[in-house]
């Protein structure tokens, strides 16, 4: 017999807005729930008032607890350090590289897929970007998209290859956009200088999402609006890494009121997330961690960062000045529907049973994911 578990006294957060009630989880789903008496069950957890959310949805993580998932390394560490901070689903993103390596590090992606419900599978953050807003990518690896670079891709994704990330402005891209959509593949405008009208072509030809919103292209000038303009306007879903350091709280604030609902807070969390500062390397480039922040060494450029999705939700509450329900939405439901998964992000009956409850100052004292209470709490 299948075990019910009752959470009440909550203080429910999700899409659909704030208030007071219970959830019901069974077989791995949010059976029912409500704001009167409340239903039997097996087993009651008591959350004595605290707010419950939706687990969180990261759609760019590199890595964390010294794991970086372009390496050949046991994951688990790093999955299992960022499901203690309240992300129950993940995309694995690999940084730019030689096909070859991407292919392999796709295969590994896979088979974590397979053998993890919690894996949504991969992100190619490259190596279809731009030299000149290259960020923290191998320059040697950053080439035209080719299609038979994408069917070598897809191929060793063997349908676990969730997301790109492109700049719309390499020869062959718009192919090679068409080709990943076609199969499946969320596109992203990112580490690109293209402007307004090129970057809404793309997002005109089906790309979703842009890819960490301000960092790594173009800003918004007032007679050169760029490509955060044109995934507004095309009502894509915007990245943001809110660490306090890529986008500064008053910008991540207008953000908000520019896209409702489409905001995606993601960490684009590096290996050395979770971990003491000092030295580290992403995609092969040697990288200083000090301050908070990651940068390649001998530079000011960031390397992605080693933030977590509980820090960004109260970076967007207390500091760019969210509301609770438009913050947790940003880190549930909209990267959710961004990949597909409309079963994810949400406390409605019949969503998968990823729940939170946190504490006072926005962390997980409580992580349950596919309707499993797990060890990971810290």
């Amino acid at each position: 017999m299948t075990e019910k578990i009752l959470i009440e006294d909550a203080d429910l957060i999700d899409h659909d807005g704030r208030r007071p009630g219970w959830l019901l989880l069974a077989n791995g789903l949010i059976a029912d729930s409500g704001s009167g008496p409340a239903p039997g069950a097996d087993r009651v957890i008591d959350a004595a008032g605290a707010v419950v959310t939706p687990g969180f949805v990261d759609l760019h993580n590199h890595g964390g607890a010294g794991v970086s998932f372009d390496d050949e390394a046991d994951l688990e560490p790093a999955l299992a350090f960022h499901r203690s901070h309240g992300t129950t689903r993940q995309l694995l993103s690999l940084v730019s590289a030689p096909i070859d390596r991407l292919e392999r590090g796709l295969a590994r992606i896979a088979a974590a897929t397979r053998a993890d419900p919690l894996v949504l599978g991969a992100h190619l953050e490259g190596p279809y970007l731009a030299d000149a807003r290259r960020g923290a990518h191998d320059p040697a690896a950053l080439r035209d998209p080719e299609p038979s670079d994408v069917d070598r891709l897809l191929a060793a994704g063997d349908g676990a290859l969730r997301m790109v990330t492109l700049a719309p402005e390499r020869e062959g891209s718009a192919a090679c956009q068409t080709m990943l959509q076609d199969a499946g593949v969320a596109v992203a405008v990112g580490h690109t200088d293209a402007g307004y009208d090129e970057a809404r072509a793309a997002f005109d030809r089906g790309a979703s999402i842009l890819t960490h919103a301000f960092n790594a292209m173009r800003g918004i000038g007032h007679r050169a609006p760029g490509p955060i303009i044109a995934a507004v306007d095309a009502g894509a879903v915007l990245e943001l890494i809110l660490d306090g350091i890529h986008v500064h709280p008053s910008v991540a604030g207008a953000a908000f009121r520019m896209a409702p609902g489409r905001l995606a807070l993601v960490t684009d969390a590096m290996s050395a997330t979770g971990c003491a500062e000092g030295a580290y390397a992403l995609g092969g480039l040697d990288v200083v961690v000090a301050d908070g922040s990651a940068r390649l060494a001998g530079t000011s450029t960031l390397a992605g960062s080693v933030l977590t999705q509980d820090v960004a939700l109260r970076q967007a509450i207390e500091h760019a000045g969210a509301d609770p329900v438009a913050a947790v939405t940003a880190l549930t439901a909209t990267p959710a529907r961004a990949v597909g998964r409309p079963d994810l992000g949400s406390l409605r009956a019949g969503s998968r049973a990823d729940v939170l409850i946190l504490t006072d100052e926005w962390s997980p004292a409580v992580v349950i994911a596919d309707g499993h209470r797990l060890n990971t709490v810290r």
